[in-house]
């Protein structure tokens, strides 16, 4: 046991060394400018699709529910909604990604 804590060098290069190993090692291989805009956009389109989704189930849930006698009009102005929602907060989050990690793009 005291042998195996010998064998270890201890300082600042040694660590430093087996960080860059580390790092190096998990690195992924594919890993592109290419990938990240391909998940950029994944991210937006699934955030688009959820929205209306979820309005759209909000207004079936109003007709359905709710005794209001609204069938389909509360599903189709929520729908409506939802698709709105879903390109604002498309063109935001692109333009978010557009302006990348250093710009401050708050309004």
């Amino acid at each position: 046991m005291l042998a195996l804590a010998d064998d270890r060098q201890n300082g600042p290069d040694d660590l430093a060394a087996r960080i860059a190993r580390a790092k190096a090692e998990h690195e992924a291989p594919g890993h592109s400018a290419a990938t990240a805009s391909e998940n950029k956009g994944w991210a937006i389109g699934i955030e688009f699709v959820g929205l209306v989704l979820v309005s759209t189930a909000i207004g079936w849930g109003i007709d359905n529910y709710t005794g209001l006698g609204s069938k389909p009009w509360a599903m189709i102005i929520m729908l409506v909604f939802g698709f709105a929602a879903g390109v604002y907060r498309a063109m935001q989050t692109s333009s978010q990604f557009d302006a990348g990690p250093t710009s401050d793009n708050r309004k």
